[in-house]
């Protein structure tokens, strides 16, 4: 009887091994900075509900993308989080492998790679992430133009296209407000030109406490972060979606090719989709995949939808095909 009792506790104890989480399990993910789009607070959840360490990694898309390929003959990344282009880049690099998460069927078709190779998680929408007090009662700029002016020499700062997704996001953005194409980039290159004689600071990495400190009182950058600063940290901040227009940009996840961790890496990708990781996105100010994540308490802290209506979604695959080239002149006629 005992031995029986013994055996069945055995067997008990190995079934609950089998399903319970791996709780020393790590899944390395390139670009997830606990700063950036409080990545902080869903690694802790991940940690939380799966048992799985995701460790901070303070890299942006382009090191990211490139990390990774030095590295194609033995990974170490298992995930990595790109702007949108940067994830089209990498499957043609060959660096990712489609992976389909639970609810593949839900994301929209325009926001995941029909293999499964990328998938949208959030976005945000480009603008001027402002600290009011730190302009020292300059107004606040409305405009492309208006960056233009000599009265914010010094005062305007943007991620350098050539290493970071939301770089190039301005680029594109501020090309498309004065006129120019995906096809043509001489508008956007001329702007930039132009925003040099006002001494920006470009730095590569996110600059969100920056910008809090007053050190970069005007950064080109998404509305996540200014809706942050101003209710979550208290700061004299404000959002603006310039008058000329701007641009939505996707963020996505992509499992890296032969990662060191398949089985926990899928389990995060799959939970980053689930109620409670697009929860997490939405308390960020970003926009979930799935807008029903979207507390109404929320949304009623954004700007209104008619400014918003000057922000627009463009053709990512285009914009991820013409990367290189406009970068390229960025560096050789701007940088």
């Amino acid at each position: 009887m005992l031995k029986r009792l013994a055996v069945g506790a055995a067997l008990g104890l190995a079934a609950w091994f089998c399903s319970a989480p791996s709780w020393a399990q790590t899944v390395i993910c390139y670009n997830c900075p606990t700063e950036w789009a409080d990545w902080g607070t869903q690694v802790h959840k991940i940690k939380a509900a799966l048992g799985i360490t995701v460790p901070n990694d303070n890299k942006n898309s382009g090191q990211s993308l490139a990390q990774i390929v030095a590295e194609k003959g033995s990974p170490v990344a298992d995930i990595v989080y790109l702007g949108v282009t940067f994830g089209i880049e990498a499957r043609k690099l060959g660096v990712t492998q489609p992976y389909k998460p639970r609810r593949w069927d839900e994301i929209p078709a325009g926001l995941k790679d029909p293999d499964g190779y990328w998938f949208s998680i959030h976005s945000g929408t480009l603008g001027f992430f402002v600290n009011v007090a730190a302009l020292h009662g300059k107004p606040v700029p409305q405009s492309w133009k208006d960056l233009l002016k000599p009265e914010y020499d010094g005062l305007v700062g943007y991620l350098d296209p050539s290493s970071a997704a939301v770089g190039y996001v301005g680029l594109v953005a501020a090309n498309l407000a004065e006129g120019g194409t995906l096809d043509d980039f001489s508008k956007g290159i001329a702007y930039f030109k132009s925003l040099q004689k006002n001494h920006p600071i470009v730095p590569k990495q996110t600059s969100y406490a920056r910008v809090l400190s007053g050190e970069i009182p005007i950064l080109i950058d998404f509305d996540f972060n200014a809706y942050r600063g101003k209710y979550k940290d208290h700061c004299d901040c404000a959002f603006v979606i310039p008058q000329e227009g701007s641009v939505v940009m996707p963020y996505v996840m992509s499992l890296v090719k032969s990662d060191p961790h398949p089985a926990d890496a899928k389990k995060v990708l799959d939970y980053l989709l689930s109620d409670a990781g697009q929860q997490v996105w939405a308390n960020a100010f970003l926009r979930p995949v799935f807008a029903a994540a979207m507390p109404k308490d929320v949304a009623a802290k954004f700007l209104p939808d008619k400014d918003y209506a000057r922000a627009h979604t463009v053709d990512y695959e285009k914009m991820a095909a013409v990367q290189k080239a406009a970068l390229d002149r960025y560096l050789n006629e701007v940088h």
